[in-house]
């Protein structure tokens, strides 16, 4: 019987992961409402309504919606998107 030695026990690396975005936070933020919507779309493969989330966009053994997170981020498959900053309104302004 043959043992395996994993250095790691996530797939894919952390290393790889924080390759893909510029902090922790914005890691865990992407990975977890990626993993939601994965989640969503399994929910309702039993359902009608079918269309209303986009499914796996990658292929995985894994069986929890957050490691296919991990896995697409890994796969350049989801990224994160910086959104455009809102200007602030000007109280001087707003009081005329």
């Amino acid at each position: 019987m043959a043992t395996q030695i994993h250095d790691t026990m996530m797939s894919p690396k952390v290393e790889v992961l924080m390759s893909k975005v510029d902090s922790k936070f914005k890691l865990v933020v992407l990975g977890s409402t990626r993993a939601r919507q994965i989640n969503a779309y399994f929910g309702q493969l039993g359902s009608e309504g079918l269309g209303s989330a986009i499914p796996p966009q990658v292929t995985s053994v894994a069986r929890k919606p957050l490691s296919i997170a991990f896995e697409e981020i890994a796969a350049d498959k989801i990224t994160a998107v910086e959104l455009p900053e809102e200007p602030e309104a000007d109280t001087a302004d707003a009081a005329g």
